[in-house]
């Protein structure tokens, strides 16, 4: 299958573009830092305003957001701390390379998945899960207690009695992996995964649709790690999530 480059981030080479035209004005939010702030990383990665290229002035922006110029400032200052920008005297304010951004800032990430026509970033995303869950799940088969075994077994429990009902199924799947980092205690890896699975899921292109055989088949495959898991078995927990992650993927990725 033919992929075609998304029309967002782009770490290329290419020739600057033409200086933008006026922008319009902005609907005055009630929260008027936080808005100002999601709306300029949302115009840097969907390519609006591309790396290299200078922000709109403080007199722009604020006419655009119907905001105070203090606003504009500081909204920016946040902005250049999550890597999108950076302010240099005499230059004014430039737009980084993507390479640059802050790719687990919360804003950043949402809105980078938000645009991720291809599905690339969600690849990247399911490897580096993959990588840290299937870690994590061999040494929970090392570290676990009876109680994690117990907490595991409940989250499985709760997925095969809501077989009919997909929120409450996908909710204790996530609960589920949730008990398996726990027993692996591995705090940072938990947090890792936590952080970005949590933005991904807000995607319906990252989560795709339940229905009663894929929700079977993931209960089947959530079973086979708890099994190795209770077992005692590192390499079968380790094989059994990433069959899992990779299986699952493969199954609702966009365009597969």
């Amino acid at each position: 299958m033919t992929q075609h480059a998304p029309a967002g981030p782009s770490t290329g080479d290419a020739a600057q573009p033409a200086p933008p035209g006026p922008r319009p004005r902005r609907v005055r939010p009630a929260k008027l830092g936080t808005t100002v702030v999601e709306q300029l990383v949302d115009d840097i990665v969907r390519g609006a305003l591309r790396p290299g290229s200078a922000l709109p002035s403080e007199g722009d922006l604020c006419e655009e957001f119907g905001v105070s110029r203090t606003v504009i400032r500081e909204s920016v200052k946040v902005v250049q701390e999550k890597g999108l920008v950076r302010i240099e005297h005499g230059r004014g304010t430039q737009v980084t390379d993507p390479r640059q951004w802050n790719l687990l800032d919360d804003v950043v990430l949402t809105s980078v998945i938000t645009h991720d026509e291809n599905a690339t970033f969600l690849d990247e995303l399911v490897s580096v899960r993959m990588a840290l869950e299937v870690d994590m799940a061999a040494a929970a088969a090392r570290l676990h207690t009876a109680q994690d075994d117990e907490r595991i077994a409940a989250e499985l429990g709760v997925m095969r009695a809501n077989l009919g009902s997909a929120p409450d199924f996908g909710a204790a799947d996530v609960r589920f992996h949730d008990m398996i980092m726990a027993a692996s205690r591995n705090r940072l890896g938990r947090a890792i995964v936590n952080s970005i699975h949590d933005k991904a899921r807000t995607s319906m292109r990252y989560h795709g649709d339940y229905n009663e055989p894929v929700m079977r088949q993931t209960l089947d495959e959530h079973q086979a790690i708890s099994d190795a898991i209770a077992a005692g078995d590192p390499d079968a927990a380790a094989a059994a999530m990433r069959r899992h992650i990779l299986d699952s993927w493969s199954r609702r990725r966009p365009g597969r």
